[in-house]
């Protein structure tokens, strides 16, 4: 990835090895041209539900369990910004939904990319606008073959 380096952080034990993965997902988003973000450091934290809930209420005060949450960019620190995603409810989700783990993971990593890339999703408009753009960020992975392969133990 020529702009963005990622710092990936695996917390959670039962997911082996997101790395590789987690690289070739991003930088098939970042060479596309399409979804473009600040340039910098990228931080990717893989973690459970118990640590995304602190998280979540500690920095926007609702201490429940989330799928994902994205802190933006920080020119300042040389930083584009923050990715933290819940494994655990990408497990349960998948499950729910009777998709593949791995798809449902890799969808929480585009939803945290395309925030930094400036899409929303606090009202219907711009949830609209985020569901296209993950379907197009997704379709861009299919099209490059590029069907990230995340593993739980």
């Amino acid at each position: 990835m020529e702009k963005i380096s990622l710092e990936i952080s695996n917390q959670y034990s039962a997911l082996t090895a997101p790395e590789a993965e987690t690289q070739a997902l991003f930088q098939a988003i970042e060479q596309s041209g399409k979804f473009p973000i600040q340039s910098g450091e990228l931080s990717i934290a893989f973690v459970s539900d118990v640590v995304i809930a602190q998280v979540h209420g500690d920095f926007m005060d609702d201490p429940t369990p989330t799928d994902v949450i994205t802190f933006p960019a920080n020119t300042e620190m040389e930083s584009a910004g923050e990715i933290i995603v819940s494994v655990d409810h990408a497990q349960s989700r998948a499950e729910e939904l009777g998709l593949p783990f791995s798809r449902e993971l890799s969808l929480y990593l585009v939803h945290g990319w395309l925030h930094l890339a400036g899409y929303d999703d606090r009202n219907e408009a711009d949830r609209t606008k985020m569901r296209e753009a993950e379907q197009a960020a997704l379709q861009l992975l299919d099209n490059a073959h590029l069907g990230a392969n995340f593993i739980l133990k």
